[in-house]
């Protein structure tokens, strides 16, 4: 297998970061589209089936925020190291973070399998949704290790500078899931009609082939795995630097599921067809966004080569394209929405409350994709320059000081209509202030490393 490492601190940004972007689009598209599938034919399965998946996603979100916020903190490391540190350092470094990603995925699986019950009926979930919601979950808890490691795995060999590899692969998970969906749902001559639980099990058969394969190449191409870690306190080294970023990342992600939680919550007490229409503008949300989630992941590499070598003047050019980008695509967006937002809610059911309710999430919340993506964009960057704490305290600024609270008070006054503009003031204001902070912190930093 041939190797596609680079050296970004040097070359055209702009090309670098659409050769970059375009192969992680892919396969982030992969994984949206997988997501989408499930709900389209678990959709078929009926509105308390689809209630049910829309109930697992704070608990989905909760998983992948953890393994996010290791990989981000493990391509982090990597990519401030790979330029000026030795192949082995940088093996060493990889090793022990898939290590990290074992023990966590260990301790969650064990608690999860454990605490359905009382978790899904906190979120609002009723006896006659509950039963759907334990089958989809007692399953796809079983799949949470082949989540967790190819996440961090992807991203060391992303902090390389190959995102093709990557993108590749979780567009080949995507694919399996696809095709195994409605086989294991409906049935297939010998294969049995398993319902929501064959969602769970076509997820978890899709993303156990990433783990495979990711596997292999970070042993047998890129050579960077070993099973000799080192010292106990060259593990603990390695670990605390990872968690430096991976758990202000972490805690950030995670403030959006437990938020989406208690949005959910709110958004239960106006029915199952409420939950659903979340549930499917919430999967459409992911799909919207995906270009700005992928070109993300590339800034944290990007910025990370960079400012290992003092490149702070590539590292403004670069932010300056990938914010208006931001913006240009939240437009787009949008106003494919106001033409075709009744349309995309009706492919994932025809229930007409259902419909309705998520055309007019896109509407509102859609608006503000453009300043949602300034966030998401920022948040990586902070994590590219190794300051990891202003992208959490905006991500809790956005979804507890004012997601959640306003969405509590508008839907007191405006009903449904009130949590959706909500979500639209948060983005947009917190989209502009993260990336405005963003900014003055690189100037400081390129202040910082001039010579006195």
């Amino acid at each position: 297998m041939k190797k596609r490492s680079k050296n970004l601190t040097e070359g055209n940004i702009k090309k670098q970061l659409y050769t970059l972007t375009w192969p992680m689009l892919f396969g982030m598209m992969g994984m949206v589209i997988f997501n989408l599938v499930d709900t389209y034919f678990v959709g078929k399965l009926g509105v308390k089936q689809l209630a049910a998946m829309s109930f697992s996603f704070p608990i989905v979100m909760f998983i992948n925020s953890l393994s996010q916020g290791i990989g981000i903190g493990t391509s982090s490391l990597v990519s401030r190291n790979f330029i000026t540190e030795s192949r082995e350092n940088v093996k060493l470094m990889a090793s022990r973070s898939i290590l990290l990603g074992v023990i966590v995925v260990a301790i969650f699986v064990t608690v999860g399998l454990n605490t359905m019950r009382p978790v899904f009926r906190s979120l609002g979930a009723g006896e006659d949704i509950l039963g759907y919601v334990v089958d989809y979950m007692g399953v796809w808890y079983f799949g949470v290790p082949f989540v967790v490691i190819p996440m961090i795995g992807n991203n060391i060999v992303r902090a390389t500078g190959d995102t093709f590899l990557p993108g590749m692969l979780m567009l080949t998970s995507a694919v399996a899931n696809v095709i195994l969906d409605p086989i294991l749902i409906f049935g297939w001559g010998p294969v049995p009609a398993l319902g929501i639980k064959g969602a769970a099990l076509a997820t978890v058969i899709g993303r156990s082939i990433g783990l495979i394969f990711i596997l292999i190449v970070l042993i047998r191409r890129e050579k960077l795995l070993t099973l000799k870690f080192g010292k106990i306190r060259e593990i603990l080294k390695t670990w605390r630097n990872v968690l430096y970023i991976a758990g202000p990342a972490a805690i950030g992600m995670l403030i959006t599921p437990i938020s989406i939680g208690f949005i959910t919550k709110i958004i239960a007490g106006f029915g199952k067809e409420a939950v659903a229409a979340f549930g499917v503008a919430s999967r459409v949300e992911m799909f919207a966004l995906m270009v700005i989630v992928s070109l993300g992941s590339v800034l944290i590499i990007f910025i990370g080569q960079n400012v290992s070598k003092n490149k702070f003047g590539r590292i403004f050019q670069s932010l300056s394209y990938s914010m208006k980008f931001s913006i240009s695509w939240g437009i787009l967006v949008f106003v494919l929405f106001v033409f075709f937002g009744k349309f995309i809610a009706s492919v994932f059911t025809d229930n007409a409350m259902v419909i309705d309710i998520a055309r007019k999430y896109f509407y509102i919340v859609g608006s503000s994709y453009g300043f949602q993506g300034l966030l998401m964009l920022s948040a990586s960057s902070f994590n590219g320059i190794n300051k990891p704490y202003p992208s959490a305290i905006f991500s809790v600024v956005r979804m507890v000081v004012l997601y959640a609270p306003l969405a509590w008070i508008g839907s007191k006054i405006l009903g449904i209509t009130g949590v959706f503009w909500a979500g639209f003031t948060a983005n947009l204001l917190v989209g502009l202030l993260s990336y405005s902070y963003l900014r003055k912190t690189v100037r400081k930093l390129e202040l910082a490393a001039q010579p006195a």
